[in-house]
């Protein structure tokens, strides 16, 4: 699939065929999502009967709509195309994990890296080294062998890990910071430094919380 498919110039057989293949692509990613998805709910499982609570707060899951594919790849100056999406776009397929405590985040993680079915493919940690905004989050791209009649099919999944704070802030920073023509808006600058004061609250009231936790103790002990 390329351009041409959005536009009237297309064959209407040739539309067709692209509009089959790209949402034959985009099934792939939902059926990768729930093989990630139930991993994940199957650890959060054996945590509440070990520990008697659950380390994931809400998983949210997304498929990047097709005019963010095509934009994103544009911006990379590839053409628009399967093959293109699959090489070189690694978050068509999204996964959100949101837990009570930052240990809860790295307990996911290493968990999800030991599984031998599942391959890590780029991690960026922003917990230890936020970006300048304050945005913090654990992201990892995994890639999972999905089993279809053809056969077994490797897919790319991004992964977001992230507690209730940092995705509470998150949410609100992109509804404020991305706000079409806000970089032009009086006081800008400003907004800027107050997002940043909140996230720094964020962070040190997830420092507090899990302090607390570890006062505590495993909570089956309670």
């Amino acid at each position: 699939m390329n351009e041409k498919s959005w536009t009237k110039d297309v064959a209407p057989a040739e539309f067709i065929e692209n509009a089959k293949n790209f949402q034959d692509l985009i099934m792939q990613y939902r059926c990768a999502i729930r093989e990630v998805q139930t991993k994940l709910e199957v650890l959060d499982d054996e945590f509440s009967v070990e520990y008697k609570r659950n380390p994931i707060s809400f998983i949210k899951t997304r498929i990047k709509k097709p005019q963010s594919i095509f934009d994103k790849l544009q911006r990379m100056g590839l053409e628009f195309s399967i093959e293109n999406i699959q090489k070189y776009l690694n978050d068509v397929a999204g996964i959100r994990v949101v837990c009570a405590f930052v240990d809860d985040i790295y307990w996911i993680v290493d968990l999800i890296t030991q599984q031998d079915d599942i391959k890590v493919l780029k991690v960026k940690d922003y917990i230890k080294n936020p970006k300048p905004s304050g945005y913090r989050s654990y992201h990892m791209v995994v890639e999972i062998p999905v089993f279809f009649s053809k056969g077994k099919t490797p897919m790319k999944v991004e992964l977001q890990i992230r507690t209730n704070g940092m995705d509470f802030w998150a949410t609100l920073e992109h509804q404020l910071r991305y706000k079409k023509g806000i970089e032009e808006i009086p006081g800008y600058d400003h907004i800027s430094a107050q997002l940043q004061h909140c996230a720094q609250a964020v962070m040190d009231a997830d420092t507090e919380m899990q302090k607390m936790k570890n006062q505590i103790g495993h909570f089956n002990e309670i």
